[in-house]
């Protein structure tokens, strides 16, 4: 007789792991007990060397759907010569930091689905869950996950639901969330009811998971075009969601990787290729100007229930103003969105708002470009135990965290461009939760090297220390991080802009291990800020580099008739003085004056629009570059800008470039950063690197934009700067 003690770190609580290892522990005639505590899971095993060695191989065979094992640590003690195996409370270790971790907010199973459908407690019940499904970061307030320390804390269990939370037999088992339709929250109005306000034109509000959706009918143009004007978001791509995976078929493009990630737990929108022949007319206002549309299902009870009367696909957006986190309470809905005309509430708060993850199928492989609902919080896990608690606050646009907490680097959701006070609060709040959930006070804090950046100045008044990381590179190490890569590597780091050295605004550089080796050709930002939003003053500051003022003024192009004369002579002014025209090598400002000299964009009303919609007119069939030259580190392409192509032949030689520079380094290539969003040019790319045996890395279950800056913090402190 033998007993053994099993400490259990991962994602272990809130996913039925107890009742599985109860079970196990029974079916092999095994005494003890398992309990959670703040680290994880404890375990105590006695019985027979083969009983326990069979017990312990099925802890990874065997294991709940939601549940992951990262690390085991045993030892054997004294028996005690129990009867018995049981599940006991929860204990609260006096250790220094918690580290149990916390599981994303999970859609509904299929066991649950058959719950509402079928007559029964749960029939038609808006919250029915199980240890499989349901909400977990949405609604929990600290560690471990018990049901005291969330938000369904008030609502008592009747009888029937204790009878299964008790029981280690039950789906239900120790489901933090358990309740039905006679204890549990409640619905503010009928689901018939806004289901009829959908159909009759209104625009609606429905409570989610992780904060409220506005939604309407995605077929009636006149209904999305009012929800566009309230929200002043003139052009930017709705996301739809549809009753089931057929639907969406008949209305987009769907491969097997694409219909897996739609159909999986995580439940993510998936930015698919509308269908040139789709069986159902959506509204030509969904996704203006661009051949793509982002999809997901409905993922909780209440929007499988609201389908049950709704046929039609919906839009669903994040209830929120622009620059500001998700709506989770009725009030700020009636508050801050007043053309909202009727809300679908519940009495369950949700505790850490957190909105829908996005991504994308590229060469096969998953994109993430919003890391949340369904997959965060995420951890990545070290080949090593931190010495230090490292805290990384990440960008000011797309912004997340990380935190490092011995062998874990774990990411917070989205939390979005810090671009507002709330947004700014938000940012602090999640800071705040992550500290209360781990009993984290960090020893560095980690921050960008752009001191504008409010999560930078954040850093800087913190009486911690603190250390800057530049853009460019924090891009390329959360590819590292993500893929556990260490040395040196080739990274292409292309996006928007970020901030260089020396004050100089980055965005197209080449790295060999950590130095910038290679930069495109800057270019003047006529306006500064301005010429983000507006391409056509980048494509005035480039034909500034290659023509004088008079010579402009004659031009036959579009991007110079969107001008005045009056106007172009006063920003050649600003061009010649370097008034207000910071230089920048950043490469989605080429894509922004690109889609300018192509009479395509010359405006844009958010982040990448320019890049998206050079994306839908680029031509396979094309397959010439533009002249381009690379002196002492510095790429010149010699652009037509009077060529009808431009879009196609920039990216091509993109990839001869990129390509080029791959083959010269003869080195392992990372590619990171906003503009591999770009699905054209990043499976251009995979299969000219792939043709050339280039190994390649570009990020997959971490955000490849500035939602991975955070994670590329912390990893670059922890390879490169951890001496003191």
């Amino acid at each position: 007789m033998i007993r053994i003690l099993y400490l259990i770190n991962g994602q272990v609580q809130g996913v039925g792991f107890r009742p599985f290892v109860y079970q196990l522990a029974c079916g092999n005639l095994l005494n003890g007990f398992v309990k959670n505590d703040t680290n994880g899971v404890e375990i105590e095993v006695e019985g027979t060397q083969t009983n326990i060695n069979i017990f312990e191989a099925q802890l990874h065979s065997k294991l709940p759907p939601l549940a992951r094992i990262d690390t085991i640590e045993k030892a054997e003690i004294k028996p005690l010569y129990e009867k018995s195996f049981e599940i006991l409370q929860s204990s609260q270790n006096q250790i220094k930091s918690k580290t149990a971790l916390i599981s994303p907010d999970i859609s509904t199973c299929q066991e649950c689905l058959n719950d509402i459908r079928e007559e029964g407690k749960y029939f038609n019940y808006f919250a029915t869950n199980c240890t499989n499904c349901g909400p977990r970061y949405s609604i929990v307030k600290t560690v471990p996950y018990d049901r005291k320390n969330t938000s369904m804390s008030k609502f008592v269990m009747c009888k029937s639901c204790e009878e299964e939370y008790t029981n280690p037999h039950a789906r239900r088992y120790h489901a933090q969330p358990i309740s039905c339709n006679e204890c549990g929250p409640t619905l503010s109005a009928s689901i018939v009811e806004i289901a009829q306000q959908i159909k009759s034109g209104k625009i609606v509000a429905i409570k989610g998971i992780g904060g409220f959706h506005i939604l309407c009918d995605a077929t009636n143009d006149e209904a999305v075009l009012r929800l566009r004007k309230h929200k002043n978001r003139p052009t930017k791509p709705l996301a739809i969601m549809c009753k089931n995976i057929e639907q969406i078929e008949s209305l987009a493009c769907v491969n097997e990787k694409e219909k897996e990630l739609l159909c999986s737990k995580e439940a993510p929108i998936v930015i698919l290729k509308k269908s040139l022949f789709p069986h159902l007319r959506l509204s030509n206002y969904l996704a203006p100007n661009i051949d793509r549309i982002g999809c997901f299902l409905p993922y909780t009870p209440l929007h499988h229930l609201l389908f049950g009367h709704v046929e039609i696909p919906l839009v669903a957006t994040s209830a929120n103003l622009a620059n500001e986190p998700i709506i989770t309470n009725k009030e700020d809905i009636l508050k801050k969105l007043p053309f909202v005309e009727f809300i679908l509430d519940y009495d369950r708060e949700i505790i850490n708002g957190v909105d829908d993850s996005l991504l994308q199928v590229v060469n096969g492989k998953t994109q993430t470009l919003r890391l949340a609902r369904g997959y965060a919080p995420k951890v990545i896990k070290l080949a090593f135990k931190s010495e230090k608690k490292i805290l990384a606050v990440g960008a000011n646009a797309k912004n997340s965290l990380a935190f490092v907490i011995d062998e874990n680097i774990i990411l917070s959701p989205h939390i979005g461009d810090l671009d507002s006070l709330e947004a700014f609060d938000f940012f602090t709040r999640t800071i705040e939760t992550f500290k209360r959930f781990y009993d984290f006070e960090p020893d560095i804090i980690v921050c960008d090297k752009h001191p504008s950046y409010l999560s930078t100045s954040w850093a800087k008044e913190k009486n911690i220390r603190h250390v800057e990381v530049g853009h460019h590179l924090a891009h390329i190490y959360a590819c590292k991080a993500e893929f556990a890569l260490q040395g040196d590597y080739l990274g292409f780091s292309f996006d928007g802009m970020g901030y260089g050295e020396e004050n100089s605004l980055w965005g197209g550089e080449v790295f060999v291990g950590d130095e910038r080796k290679y930069s495109f050709k800057p270019i003047k930002l006529l306006g500064g800020e301005k010429a983000i939003k507006e391409p056509r003053r980048v494509a005035l500051s480039m034909l500034f580099d290659n023509y004088t003022l008079e010579e402009v003024l004659t031009l036959d192009l579009a991007c110079v008739k969107e001008f005045a004369h009056a106007e172009i002579k006063i920003l050649h002014q600003s061009y010649t003085k370097n008034l207000n025209a910071p230089l920048s090598s950043s490469v989605g400002r080429m894509f922004d004056a690109v889609a300018s000299f192509a009479d395509l964009v010359h405006f844009q009303s958010y982040e990448g629009e320019a890049g998206l919609i050079c994306e839908q007119y680029y031509n396979p069939k094309i397959t010439e570059v533009f002249e381009y030259t690379i002196n002492n580190g510095v790429i010149a392409i010699e652009f037509d800008f009077f060529n009808k192509n431009i879009a196609s032949l920039f990216i091509n030689t993109l990839v001869k470039i990129v390509i080029e520079i791959s083959k010269k380094e003869n080195m392992e290539v990372i590619l990171s950063g906003g503009v591999f969003q770009n699905k054209t040019l990043l499976e251009l790319l995979a299969c000219g690197l792939e043709k050339e045996n280039i190994t390649y890395y570009f990020q997959q279950q971490t955000a490849i934009n500035d939602g991975g800056i955070a994670l590329g913090q912390a990893y670059y402190y922890l390879m490169r700067d951890c001496s003191e």
